[in-house]
């Protein structure tokens, strides 16, 4: 079994809001003075809460368990919020936890937003010397180094001019070049490659995957961008609220975070309001029901999906409408559409029941959701919609026997439609 490269026991965070946020002794002062007084804090953000008490308790992590090898890529997926970037700042020490212990075998090399841990009047070159000190290199490690770490950046022609005058994706190309060459064992990310542009991100992400493999490194990353979390992570947890909800497979984790969890299917789903688009939160003709027939949820490979769809007519004449269905991965990722080539006539006052069948015979095994809309079509063609559910069904696609040569399929190298086999043409 491979060596722990951090072990996390019962960790939590906690925050007093309220007493600190000035960013000075004056902005502080400021704002005691006028809580004093009880007026308005004039150092509040625009949009920010004006009742939290002072001394009110935040608890950011909640009682976290984990435990990271060396040589694992591990993601780290959830909401804003849910205590991604707390648990990195732990772990890299930029705070320190309220109850618990971590324990750490191993130099870090962290990259918490873009330029962390650069000073804005150094050069590139000089930033580069300052954070391998930081991690403990001598002069001459980081001077073996350097010129990878350059030629990686793609920013040699600015490296002994100020990074304050870097543009944010230079910042980015620099810091991340820095953190992935200087001699670590744990490299851990925070969502800064989205600044990048798309080659450059390819480039990390090959070179992480490299760090893990090859060099034995653990790899912990933070994104929301569910296709490099494929890509690199071999395990991902999921936070919620400050605690892991889910700790495993990608594609699982992926499916609880987008709330597709795969144990949670329903065969009938009873609609009330507050699963409506808010933008058409009182239709006046409405989706009341959804039904699979003959599924609790879980398809094979190759199966067709029967739905049936009660329609209420809340008007005081006969409706007529069309009902488009889409079908998305657990991810977000359109992948087609399918709606009626008739209208359905609902009568005033009354419910209408229809029965309709999705093709879903080359869809990949995944899991999905689908959105239903009630639209209509005015004189110019164009759409008017009238009841709008998004993501509300969820279901799932095993692998047949014999799938793909028995191979789990790569949807981020193949996409997420199968063809079928390569048929010989005589």
């Amino acid at each position: 079994m491979e060596e722990l490269a951090i072990k996390i026991e019962h960790v939590s965070k906690q925050y007093r809001l309220g007493a600190i946020g000035g960013g000075t002794l004056r902005g502080d002062l400021q704002s005691w003075w006028a809580r004093k007084r009880g007026r308005e804090d004039p150092n509040s953000k625009i949009g920010t809460r004006t009742d939290v008490k002072i001394g009110e308790r935040f608890l950011a992590l909640d009682d976290i368990n984990l435990e990271i090898r060396k040589g694992e890529a591990v993601g780290i997926i959830g909401h804003n919020g849910a205590g991604k970037s707390t648990l990195l700042k732990l772990l890299s020490r930029v705070t320190a936890p309220t109850t618990g212990k971590i324990s750490i075998d191993g130099r870090i090399a962290s990259m918490l937003e873009v330029g962390t841990g650069f000073h804005p009047e150094l050069t590139g070159r000089e930033n580069v010397y300052m954070n391998g000190a930081i991690l403990g290199m001598t002069k001459a490690e980081i001077d073996k180094k350097f010129d990878e770490i350059v030629e990686f950046s793609e920013v040699a022609q600015f490296i002994d001019t100020p990074v304050k005058r870097y543009s944010s994706g230079m910042y980015v190309k620099l810091a991340f070049s820095v953190a992935a060459h200087l001699d670590s064992e744990i490299m851990i990310m925070d969502e800064v490659l989205a600044v990048g542009d798309m080659a450059f991100q390819k480039k990390c992400l090959a070179k992480m995957r490299s760090a893990a493999k090859e060099e034995g490194r653990a790899v912990l990353y933070v994104s929301h961008n569910m296709n490099t979390i494929r890509t690199l992570c071999d395990r991902c947890i999921v936070l919620d609220h400050g605690r892991i909800i889910f700790s495993g497979a990608v594609e699982e984790a992926i499916a609880v975070y987008m709330g597709h969890d795969s144990r949670e299917f329903s065969n009938c789903i009873v609609v009330n309001p507050n699963m409506r688009d808010p933008q058409w939160a009182n239709p006046k003709v409405a989706i009341e029901e959804i039904s699979a027939m003959d599924t609790d949820g879980i398809l094979t490979y190759g199966d067709s999906l029967d739905l049936g769809i009660k329609v209420r007519n809340y008007e005081e004449k006969d409706a007529q409408v069309f009902l488009r269905i889409m079908i998305k991965t657990s991810s977000g990722t359109p992948i087609s559409m399918s709606s009626t080539r008739e209208k359905i006539t609902i009568p005033s006052g009354a419910e209408v029941a229809k029965r309709f069948r999705l093709n879903m015979s080359q869809l990949i095994p995944a899991i999905y959701s689908l959105s239903f809309v009630l639209y209509d079509t005015g004189d110019l063609g164009a759409d008017r919609n009238i009841d709008v559910l998004r993501d509300i069904y969820s279901f799932s696609i095993l692998a047949s026997p014999g799938f793909n040569h028995g191979m789990t399929w790569n949807s981020q190298w193949w996409g997420h439609v199968s063809i079928g086999d390569l048929e010989p043409v005589e």
